[in-house]
């Protein structure tokens, strides 16, 4: 029902005409996630722009959007409100390395083994948040200088106008994809409310109701670049000692949300990102932001979708988004400070409905009761605590089920088919632990001429799977026999070296799954 992706295709047109969208909803939430984090609205921005440019430039990922996030700037808070600003740059400098350093020793990979049912949950749970984090522009600054919820012809407005600015999205792909969806409704829903002259909230309203009274009325997005800046903090383990625990909290939240955004882009794109390299792009942008007045961040879920939803596919998307961003601060800000926040609102609610794996409440009867478990639960502590806690808490979960259901290793169902042929048909996964189980199934010594090992209720998980289908090849090889693989995804294929030219391809019947390889990382 809200398939709402125009193409996998990448070509020069969608990709910048898709980060000028992307640009615009970065504002808002730029600004906001500074507030969160305690800091000027301009180190949000910079923020933005250096992890957009940098990450779609060196990351793994083309087509996803980084930039100042909520998951990190909550862990900001306590850092910058103790020791001020520059220990929070120090602090977002080490977490760059620490992630540059996750790269490098290949730690990425391990996304691939995150469940499905936890992917579930996450993609559930962020949409949730991305929704009622939208709420909070319904809150408006009374006279009293207090936060009040809309009312009256102002709310009626803003309403229509989001109505509108979905309409639009929904309806424009169905008539043309030659723009996107998104930059038309921005452009139509701001020159209607300036045409119209209606009382509708601006960005630097938003802007303007989140800084205190005496700066609220000279506040203004216009910048200038970000220039170069050693930390001014004291170079010393105590220094280390303050900084090292929130280091480690941003790279472990940043790299949990990139990595898992990087896997739902390859889902939906059926394309495959490279983790370790995105770890690498993630830490070079993030020790960026620490020198030049950033507050760092990762990859942000709602841009990436808005990004995908209007055809963004390339690194020129970033690339675009990021420079147009930068190109509104150094000349534009007028022009940013006067979109109404009803069309940023809008496209973040397609961008819900978009997310949301509206499929898991049809599946959640038909799944084990055991998935749907950890479906809701994932869910619900991505909304309640936050996306890092859930994942962990869904993983460990799966992996305890996972470790009672297959206490059994692997075995399996031998046969001779109507060629003469002896047919091991696998039942379970192989991967490191069931990899010594797996060898002891076969005997190549006096097995038939022609074996055929049938993968079609196994798949491979890791390396080592892949490593002892291998060997088993080179063992029937060295007996002068012939062995035939079927049912292998085409990344097992890739990855096989003695064994890959005897597999067997049916297209229409191979299955597609990702395997845990350094290789392809």
């Amino acid at each position: 029902m809200f398939n709402l992706i125009t193409g996998n295709q990448s070509n020069v047109k969608n990709d910048m005409l898709s980060g000028v969208t992307v640009a615009l909803a970065l504002v808002p939430e730029a600004v906001a996630f500074a507030f969160v984090a305690g800091v000027e609205p301009m180190v949000g921005l910079y923020a933005a722009f250096m992890m957009g440019l940098l990450t779609s430039i060196f990351g793994g990922r083309p087509g996803m959007i980084s930039g100042a996030t909520g998951a990190t700037a909550v862990v900001m808070v306590s850092l910058v409100a103790e020791n001020g600003v520059q220990y929070l740059f120090a602090a977002v400098i080490l977490a760059g390395l620490l992630q540059i350093l996750a790269g490098i020793f290949k730690l990425g990979k391990f996304i691939r083994m995150v469940p499905h049912p936890v992917m579930l949950g996450f993609v559930n749970g962020l949409a949730i948040v991305i929704m009622l984090a939208q709420f909070g522009q319904f809150m408006v600054k009374n006279t009293a200088g207090e936060f009040e919820w809309m009312s009256g012809q102002m709310l009626y407005i803003m309403l229509g106008l989001i109505a509108l600015t979905m309409a639009i999205c929904h309806f424009l792909p169905k008539l043309t994809t030659a723009v996107p969806a998104g930059l038309v409704a921005i452009i139509t829903v701001t020159l209607l409310v300036v045409g119209l002259d209606l009382d509708a909230r601006s960005v630097i309203d938003y802007v303007r109701d989140m800084l205190p009274a005496e700066k609220a009325a000279d506040a203004s997005l216009e910048g200038s670049l970000p220039s170069f800046a050693i930390p001014m903090v004291p170079f010393n383990l105590e220094t280390l000692k303050i900084i090292l625990p929130y280091s480690l909290v941003i790279a472990a939240i940043g790299l949990i949300e990139s990595l898992l955004t990087l896997s739902l882009i390859d889902e939906i794109t059926d394309t495959r990102g490279r983790g370790n390299k995105e770890c690498v792009g993630q830490g070079i942008a993030n020790t960026v932001n620490g020198f030049f007045g950033g507050m760092g961040g990762c990859a942000m879920i709602g841009q990436s979708m808005i990004n995908i939803n209007n055809g963004g596919r390339g690194r020129l998307s970033g690339i675009t988004a990021a420079l147009v961003l930068l190109g509104f601060i150094l000349f534009a800000a007028d022009f940013i400070e006067m979109i109404p926040l009803a069309a940023l609102v809008g496209i973040m609610f397609m961008v819900v409905l978009g997310t949301f794996e509206w499929s898991s409440f049809r599946i959640i009867r038909k799944v084990p009761m055991s998935d749907a478990i950890i479906i809701v639960l994932v869910s619900s502590v991505t909304v309640v605590f936050d996306l890092a806690i859930a994942v962990i808490v869904g993983v460990i979960v799966s992996a305890l089920v996972f470790a009672w259901k297959h206490a059994q290793h692997i075995h399996a169902e031998t046969s001779i088919d109507e060629n003469g042929y002896k047919v091991y048909e696998l039942r379970g996964p192989l991967f490191f632990g069931s990899v010594s189980h797996f060898k002891e199934i076969f005997d190549p010594v006096n097995d038939p001429e022609h074996v055929v090992i049938e993968f079609q209720r196994s798949r491979i998980s890791d390396h080592s799977g892949i490593e002892a289908l291998d060997s088993l090849a080179e063992k029937y090889l060295a007996q002068n026999k012939k062995l035939h693989i079927r049912h292998l995804s085409p990344e097992c294929r890739q990855l096989l070296k003695r064994a890959g030219d005897i597999c067997e391809v049916n297209v229409m019947e191979d299955p597609k799954y990702h395997v845990v390889s350094d290789q392809l990382g």
